[in-house]
């Protein structure tokens, strides 16, 4: 369920990124967020 979470997150954020609204509102550090978050995930599977 977690994991249903996440890449509903993720593909929001990176709709928001691809639209431009992320800059618009200052908040485009959330991309950094999102791929800090999948970094661990990648390395351990």
């Amino acid at each position: 369920m977690l994991f249903v979470l996440y890449y509903i997150a993720a593909i929001v954020i990176m709709v928001m990124h691809f639209t431009g609204l992320l800059a618009r509102f200052n908040v485009e550090w959330l991309v950094l967020v999102l791929a800090a978050t999948v970094f661990p995930a990648v390395i351990y599977l």
